[in-house]
């Protein structure tokens, strides 16, 4: 392709024009939503909310995901000849590894060791959310395989263009990791949990089918979980009021610095959300004594619910399990979604009825040596993540007599 410059950057063939936006308010959200997947409106492709422009814009606007974070918007623009929004690409200009989910600091260290430098690098993601959505955004109407080709190719000519060492594409669809993998990308893989709800039409069509210990253990469970005279309220819509997010944010500050050291969203972004999406929000809230003590905030797609971050400051046996993964359940059976992502990592989840599912990533590797490194790793990790799905699937809670 040919370089241009327009604006915070183009490339360009006679075709299609790749422009770099420093910031997603460089589209409009009339822009944004002619995306598929973007609304709720969309039915034929469905509804991921972490790909909206208001999560997007949110990250943005309230100083999460921003250059001083070490997440530099650099957002793809395809266009066409005349100027047509054919797709996009959510990127980021990264200085760190840091709020990914799928960990490369191997291949940094391996790559600064041999006198590389590996940041910055563009990781094409959400923001500190392991959750599987398009990440090669293609207009409506526009013809889909055209358009991923274009982003493909595009992303690989921007990071040429810009120098650096790598893009990454992480907790991408499949179909878009196969327009990856035909651009030239490294295909990865990992391990998550899912739920699928399978046409129940209450709770206990689920545990029906569990085998017979394991329903009486989920039962025991789910009640010592609120035995400390605790209730659980789900708030959503216009019940997200700034109390709630404030006391959602204390949960989430306590067990985030905990955990991490310094929890990646602040205050403002909780309140940006709420104004902007509430409907596509669910807030599990465990209540004792007449206050919070514990929360757990979802998003709601048009068939899945995507758990994300969870908080207490009170600690009780199971909670954690109730609030997180038994709540979630019972709203995707009552909402008729078809999949909870309940996050990354956790081998307690498949106890609850949480599959193990694999989630894939692409990547390109500017540098011939470590990108044939990079390679072989990934085919004997590709070997073991499958290895292990199945070890895992054969520890499922589920009657056997169902399976067969």
């Amino acid at each position: 392709m040919d370089q241009g410059d327009e604006g915070d950057g183009q490339t360009a063939n006679a075709e299609f024009s790749i422009r770099v936006a420093a910031g997603i308010n460089a589209f409009t959200c009339d822009e944004w939503n002619g995306f598929t997947g973007t609304t709720r409106s969309d039915t034929e492709n469905g509804y991921n909310p972490l790909v909206s422009y208001a999560f997007l814009s949110a990250l943005e606007d309230s100083g999460c995901a921003v250059r001083r974070t070490g997440w530099q918007g650099h957002h793809l623009r395809l266009e066409n000849a005349q100027g047509r929004l054919l797709g996009a690409v959510p990127c980021y200009l990264k200085s760190h590894s840091q709020g990914e989910y799928v960990f490369d600091h191997g291949w940094s260290d391996a790559f600064e060791r041999a006198g590389g430098n590996y940041y910055p690098k563009l990781q094409c993601a959400v923001p500190f959310s392991p959750v599987t959505g398009p990440r090669l955004l293609v207009s409506k109407g526009e013809d889909s395989a055209i358009v991923k080709a274009g982003l493909a190719a595009g992303l690989k000519a921007v990071t040429e263009k810009l120098g650096v060492s790598s893009a990454h594409v992480t907790f991408a669809n499949e179909s878009d990791v196969a327009t990856l993998e035909a651009a030239g990308f490294l295909h990865r893989t990992d391990q998550q949990f899912h739920f699928f709800n399978e046409g129940f039409s209450t709770y206990d069509d689920f545990l029906a089918t569990l085998a017979s210990r394991k329903r009486k253990a989920m039962k025991k469970e789910r009640r010592e979980a609120l035995a400390n005279n605790i209730s659980i309220d789900r708030l959503t819509g216009k019940d997200l009021t700034e109390k709630a997010w404030d006391d959602f944010f204390a949960f989430y500050m306590d067990t985030g610095s905990r955990k991490w050291g310094r929890p990646y969203l602040n205050r403002k972004f909780f309140s940006l959300i709420g104004e902007r999406m509430s409907q596509d929000i669910l807030l599990v809230m465990a209540k004792r004594n007449g206050r919070y003590v514990a929360g757990a905030i979802n998003f709601i797609g048009s068939d899945a619910l995507y758990g994300r971050n969870w908080g207490c400051i009170e600690d009780h046996p199971f909670l954690h399990f109730e609030v997180c993964y038994h709540q979630a359940i019972d709203f995707a059976i009552e909402r008729k979604l078809k999949v909870i992502e309940a996050g990354a990592q956790g081998e307690h989840k498949l106890a609850r009825g949480y599959r193990p599912v694999t989630m894939h990533s692409a990547h390109y590797i500017a540098h011939a040596g470590l990108r044939n490194a990079v390679a072989d790793y990934l085919r004997r990790e590709r070997r073991e993540v499958e290895r292990m799905g199945e070890i895992l699937e054969e520890h499922t809670p589920f009657r056997k007599d169902l399976e067969e």
